[in-house]
């Protein structure tokens, strides 16, 4: 087999979990081929290096052999070499390390660390009012004081 489908060899390379999530990548444009955008139906022979955009990495991978029927992991290194710069590497441990870092303020769910700030802001400690429980008070008591 000298050719093979680019959403087909992407999913028995085990590139992507299922060839309809290889194939949506393809029409997405976050796969290319020796740098240009392809459709899903595009044939790859051996020596194309495929682009594959899933950020905040691009990586990079030669065709050793064309395959359309999906293999195990042991065997990969006869499919592919992976050719991805070492510097996207890096920005992968740079996102790693860094977290929630680019979340925007007041989108999505609070983290522990927020919630606990909020916690803090709506209930201060009771240290200054001598132990007095708020929760206990109510107005019957009031009323017996005022008599």
């Amino acid at each position: 087999m000298n050719e093979a489908r680019i959403d087909k060899w992407l999913w028995s390379a085990r590139i992507f979990k299922t060839r309809t999530i290889a194939a949506d990548a393809c029409k997405n444009g976050r796969v290319a081929v020796n740098n240009v955008n392809v459709k899903p139906s595009r044939m790859v022979k051996v020596g194309d290096v495929i682009s594959v955009r899933k950020p905040p990495v691009t990586y990079s991978f030669r065709i050793l052999k064309t395959i359309e029927q999906r293999v195990g992991a042991k065997l990969l290194p006869e499919i592919y070499e992976n050719v991805t710069p070492q510097d996207q590497y890096e920005l992968l441990e740079m996102n790693r390390i860094s977290g929630f870092v680019d979340r925007a303020r007041g989108t999505g769910r609070p983290t522990k660390k927020d919630r606990r700030a909020m916690d803090a802001f709506v209930m201060p400690s009771m240290e200054g009012f001598g132990g007095f429980d708020f929760d206990s008070w109510d107005d019957d008591d009031e009323e017996e004081n005022n008599d």
